[in-house]
């Protein structure tokens, strides 16, 4: 695919505009491109599983295994060992287990391998050549590739630590008490060990203002999961009426700002200028957007629509159902959903899926895969950037 056709005439709003309920209908389908006519390119593979194998060659190793060093510390080893403890259970530390071993579909690694492709696709400044020396494999410093790992720990202890369990409202089903507790320990204890030694390779990158961007991601991060953690207190029940310029705020804090402040800090260690390593956090900024509402369009569009799961009460599509719905009208459907004072799932997703507000949330996703390939368009075309497109191209693939 050429530059030509990746100009995109996309509105060049700041981070905190955003359309009413109405506008988005209207607005988002005039300016969606990607998942349409783009999302069909040859240049764009199928399946989500290929899209990461052919980045991860293009970086030169698979970025499953960024953080081998860490993760077979005796330390982790020991904490390995004892996380099997805790089969049998439901504690959610072994979901958050497997998923680091495999997860094709969301790959738990995305973020330190967009930093290392965007990081290739940059390459060294052209203007300050004071870091030419540096040691540079496949045509990314050495420096970069620990930001990446730094990165990846640093996602890694968040879900471990996500997966602490509120013993207050725990059931029989879910394990023994001692069990659950004990889960919990090793949560707080393996979260920490691996946020410790993220903080130890920041400080040896020895950059001031990189320390500076990741400390402000991480500050981000927990602001944004407290507020989460906050609203869905009450069993992922309804809580305030945010709407989804509220919602892309908070959104943009506990998914986004990581991965957008880690490729800003990429492009600052290869001395790149402001314009570059603005670019560099508007693709991560937007690349983690598209990413976090795909994750939540999965329990609308996946093929299984009779599945009873749970799904969140905060999430994108149904953020937007309410909004065009109206807070009466929206709580009117809960109150019809529900059954013995439990939510009937299954209804409510119907109820929801034959509104407004998942064709929206599609709209909104390939939006913001539109800006993450807007951002792109003045990095020299390569093997990096079209990789970093193809992911985009894989996140806003609803068909």
């Amino acid at each position: 695919m050429s530059l030509r056709q990746l100009h995109l005439h996309l509105p060049r709003s700041g981070w905190r505009w955003f359309p009413s309920a109405e506008t988005v209908c209207s607005g988002w389908r005039r300016q969606v491109l990607v998942g349409s006519r783009r999302g069909q390119s040859s240049r764009s593979p199928a399946h989500w599983s290929q899209v990461v194998s052919e980045a991860e060659k293009i970086v030169g190793y698979p970025t499953s295994f960024m953080s081998l060093r860490c993760l077979l510390s005796d330390e982790l080893s020991n904490i390995a060992m004892q996380v099997r403890k805790l089969v049998g259970t439901q504690h959610p530390l072994l979901t958050t287990a497997r998923g680091l071993v495999h997860d094709s579909r969301h790959n738990l690694q995305l973020r330190g391998l967009v930093v290392l492709l965007i990081s290739k696709a940059a390459g060294p400044s052209t203007v300050d050549v004071s870091c030419q020396n540096y040691d540079m494999v496949s045509g990314i410093y050495s420096c970069q590739r620990s930001l990446a790992e730094i990165t990846e720990l640093i996602h890694t202890a968040l879900l471990v630590h996500r997966g602490i369990v509120n013993l207050s409202e725990l059931q029989s089903s879910d394990g023994p008490l001692k069990d659950m507790q004990f889960g919990n320990k090793i949560a707080i204890l393996s979260g920490d060990f691996l946020l410790a030694n993220a903080c130890n390779g920041l400080a040896l990158l020895q950059n001031t203002k990189v320390v500076e961007l990741i400390a402000s991601a991480l500050m981000d991060l927990v602001q944004g999961v407290y507020h989460e953690n906050s609203t869905s207190a009450k069993e992922n029940f309804i809580t305030d009426d945010i709407g989804i310029s509220a919602w892309k705020e908070q959104a943009f804090l506990s998914h986004g700002a990581l991965l957008a402040k880690s490729c800003q800090a990429a492009m600052e260690l290869a001395k790149h200028g402001a314009k570059v390593q603005d670019m560099a956090f508007q693709y991560g900024k937007h690349m983690a957007m598209s990413h976090k509402i795909n994750s939540d369009l999965q329990p609308f569009i996946k093929e299984k629509s009779t599945d009873s799961t749970a799904f969140n009460l905060n999430s994108a599509p149904v953020v937007l159902h309410q909004e065009f719905l109206g807070r009466d009208l929206w709580m009117k459907q809960i109150g019809e959903a529900q059954e013995k004072g439990r939510l009937d799932y299954v209804k409510l997703r119907e109820t929801i899926k034959a509104g407004k507000g998942v064709t929206s949330a599609i709209d909104l996703c390939r939006y913001h895969g539109n800006k993450a390939l807007e951002a792109l368009q003045r990095f020299p075309p390569s093997e990096a950037r079209s990789a970093l497109e193809n992911i985009v191209f894989a996140v806003t693939r609803f068909s």
